[in-house]
């Protein structure tokens, strides 16, 4: 197979990158030429934002420049996912998306497919607007350039994995490896929906072999793992001597605390957050092929790829930051039982608001 992915040297696309050379396919990159691309793949540079960015792509040289597929990862401006598919057309015989569950209209209810409602107001050539709309911008322009039966549509959800560069399950184990008391937000049984990149990884390239369209919302199946076995998975991978202090919801939400950017990956339950980020339906998926690895392989690979870094792992500047200030959470913990401020459901209807944009 031959594969073309734009962008390959980051977190989604380096995982795709990494799967398709692991299975012989002859791999071709193209980015801004920012982060060196993995041994084994050519490498085409360029901007896809500036004027004649594309260049690389539109002049391939003799014999090159034609693809079984192309794996695209953009999270900005639909124009540029449009200008590239439309340049790739009748070039490369399928096109993958990976865009996010974030398309769907808020809030989609606990058990939603792929064929709930989505966003209205995207379009396909727009400017940059805002992270939801950027998404289903793009998956309209996927389409509008291939066509529904040669597009796929990767609707991701919270992604983890080594070489995340949005920072959730890296705080996590930065924080636990640093020791102490531990504001662990509950309840421990709390169902977690999430996918491994290198599954996600490799479910896109077995979608190309199956020639598959159309949209997919790709995640493991709810409660895959829980919150607890991912903190405690995180416990023991550091080595920590680290103190989990399990917090019911109410108390952290009562302390203003946000859900999944204070404490990412965690959503209060029973919320219109916890049914939109850990409870679709991926029934789909499951059948076309997707299989999960266990949660300590995730969160010990992360961790052994994060010290191999120096521990700090890489940040999206597109993204906000993420992480629970120490002081907050000594004075949560000191606090124990005494709480103030507004009801729970209060205040996850106030955290709820933002939780798009930040979504994979």
């Amino acid at each position: 197979m031959r594969l073309l992915v734009l962008g390959g040297t980051e977190f989604a696309g380096r995982a795709v990158v990494e799967a398709a050379l692991g299975r012989g396919w002859d791999v071709t990159v193209f980015n801004r030429g920012r982060h060196a691309p993995a041994p084994g793949t050519r490498s085409l540079t360029g901007d896809r934002t500036a004027p004649g960015g594309l260049d690389a792509l539109a002049a391939p040289d003799e014999g090159e420049g034609d693809w079984d597929a192309v794996v695209d990862t953009w999270s900005a401006a639909p124009r540029a996912v449009h200008e590239a598919a439309r340049l790739l057309r009748g070039r490369a015989r399928r096109y993958v998306y990976v865009s996010s569950c974030s398309v769907y209209t808020w809030a989609p209810p606990a058990g939603y497919t792929e064929d709930a409602a989505v966003v209205e107001g995207a379009a396909p050539g727009a400017d940059r607007t805002d992270y939801v709309r950027d998404k289903r911008g793009g998956e309209l322009a996927v389409v509008d350039a291939f066509g529904a039966e040669a597009s796929v549509l990767v609707r991701a959800g919270l992604i983890l994995g080594p070489y995340e560069n949005v920072g959730r399950l890296p705080w996590w184990l930065t924080r636990i490896a640093r020791g102490g008391p531990v504001l662990a937000p509950g309840p421990r049984e709390l169902p977690l929906q999430y996918v491994d990149v290198r599954d996600l990884a490799e479910w896109i390239l077995g979608a190309i072999e199956r020639e598959l369209s159309g949209p997919y919302n790709l995640m493991s199946r709810q409660g895959h793992a829980t919150m607890g076995e991912l903190l405690e998975a995180c416990v023991r991978v550091t080595g920590s001597a680290a103190e989990l202090r399990w917090t019911a919801p109410e108390i952290v939400l009562d302390a203003g605390i946000e859900p999944w950017t204070e404490l990412p990956v965690w959503v209060p339950p029973g919320s219109d957050m916890h049914d939109a980020l850990h409870a679709a339906d991926v029934s789909r998926a499951l059948a076309t092929g997707l299989a999960c690895r266990p949660v300590e392989e995730t969160v010990a690979d992360t961790w052994n790829w994060l010290r191999s870094i120096g521990g700090t792992a890489p940040r999206r500047p597109d993204r906000p930051p993420l992480g629970l200030d120490p002081e907050v959470e000594k004075k949560v913990l000191a606090a124990g039982t005494n709480t103030a401020g507004n009801a729970p459901g209060q205040a996850a209807g106030n955290a709820a608001g933002g939780v798009s944009g930040t979504t994979p």
